[in-house]
């Protein structure tokens, strides 16, 4: 279910998959690393505070994604207008929109199972919050690959607004020297890794968008090519300018002769001896 709502099918799908490969390896990256302050660092682990942080960063996301989508479309104002890409905008509203309401329920489900003593609402509650946990996980690593369906508007507004995301949520601990913990050098580096890590990804993910298939940042969507079918890059030998096709003879001729061939074994040759003379062997004056 997780699936068919956080990457529903008007979502495009991505067209590097080595891309999408260091994506995930970040979110995983990112989660242990997560994990393991509030495990082994801050003292223990306390499920009510990490949520608590994710909707603080959920509440964030729900300010920051159209502020920098509004910016982008300022930037795009002289190629298209809004009217064209109204659709899509929409559809990614309404996903982080339901992102966020799913982390709020999450959130409301577990402080009501910590303030019951009933152990039928603990019971009953608590299966649900299982659930819910389960499908707002998953749905945030979704998310966090297609970043609420933005590539639907244009291709390279997911890396820029994780890029945006991960140097606005890191700003602060840096202003505040919140290092969760730890020294001033793991403290930096923690506090670094994420936004450093995320915008290398970006930046490769925008910079081969631009070399493979000629998709700038800049660019207002309408007057961008239609993006080819996701798949392998072929391999081009050194030197080649894009778009050239791939090493071969581009001149072969299509196998088979679609008139055929006028001198087959089977057919007749146009200058062959007639089965019938055009004329008489006879003698026309008889004898």
């Amino acid at each position: 279910m997780a699936q068919a709502v956080f990457h529903p099918a008007w979502i495009p799908q991505p067209l590097d998959p080595s891309v999408e490969r260091l994506k995930r390896f970040r979110v995983i990256a990112g989660a242990v690393a997560s994990l393991g302050v509030y495990t082994f660092i801050e003292g223990g682990f306390d499920f009510t505070e990490l949520l608590e942080n994710a909707m603080t960063a959920s509440v964030v996301l729900l300010f920051l994604t159209p502020l920098t989508v509004g910016a982008m479309l300022w930037v795009w104002r002289r190629g298209g207008t809004v009217r064209q890409l109204r659709v899509p905008l929409r559809n990614s509203l309404l996903l982080l929109l339901l992102f966020v309401g799913c982390v709020a329920a999450l959130l409301l489900l577990v402080q009501t199972v910590n303030g019951s003593a009933n152990p039928g609402v603990i019971i009953g509650v608590g299966l649900t919050m299982m659930w819910m946990l389960i499908f707002t996980a998953y749905g945030a690593v979704r998310v966090s690959g297609n970043f609420f369906g933005t590539a639907a508007t244009h291709r390279c507004l997911p890396p820029l607004l994780s890029m945006v995301t991960s140097w606005l949520v890191a700003v602060p601990d840096l202003v505040t020297g919140d290092l969760h913990g730890l020294s001033l050098t793991l403290g930096i580096v923690f506090i670094l890794g994420a936004p450093v890590t995320v915008t290398a990804i970006a930046l490769l993910e925008m910079g081969r968008l631009k070399r493979r298939y000629g998709i700038r940042l800049k660019a207002h969507p309408a007057t961008l090519a239609p993006a080819p079918a996701p798949g392998p890059v072929p391999h081009m030998p050194p030197g080649m300018p894009p778009g050239m096709p791939p090493a071969g003879s581009p001149y072969v001729p299509p196998q088979g002769n679609p008139y055929g061939h006028p001198y087959a074994p089977g057919g007749q040759h146009p200058y062959a001896p007639h089965p019938q003379p055009p004329y008489n062997p006879q003698h026309p004056y008889g004898g």
